[in-house]
């Protein structure tokens, strides 16, 4: 499982990519269970991006996926139309991302929401980097 040092250390990494690139987001940390971790709601950031930031890293972490891999499944003519709407509903597009350990265990995941989908994307990257 994560630790709450590691969640920080996300959380400090996507806020510094986040005010690098002047966007406020919405950063939640949860641990492989998909139980709540850490969260930051930057100054600014959409109100309505906290369920989506939430929502990215649970489903990352369900699958142990990237959140847009899992939209490809769900796409029209993907092999599992509908997946979006299980589990609660998923939030299947770019964003989420499992967190690994040096072995490649999910150990939690990180979804970032409150900028277009490519900077949400580029933030959660710098944020799972950061481990």
């Amino acid at each position: 499982m994560i630790t709450i040092d590691q969640a920080r250390t996300v959380i400090a990494a996507g806020e510094a990519r986040a005010t690098q690139i002047g966007v406020p987001v919405n950063i939640a940390v949860l641990d492989a269970a998909v139980h709540l971790k850490a969260f930051s709601r930057m100054d600014g950031a959409l109100l309505g991006s906290i369920d989506i930031a939430l929502g990215k890293a649970r489903t990352a972490a369900l699958f142990g996926m990237r959140t847009e891999a899992i939209g490809e499944f769900c796409k029209p003519g993907g092999t599992s139309p509908g997946l979006e709407n299980s589990n609660g509903g998923l939030v299947v597009f770019a964003g989420g991302l499992p967190i690994r350990n040096a072995e490649g265990t999910v150990i939690g995941a990180v979804g970032i929401s409150g900028g277009a989908v490519a900077q949400d994307l580029d933030i959660a990257e710098a944020a799972a980097a950061a481990l």
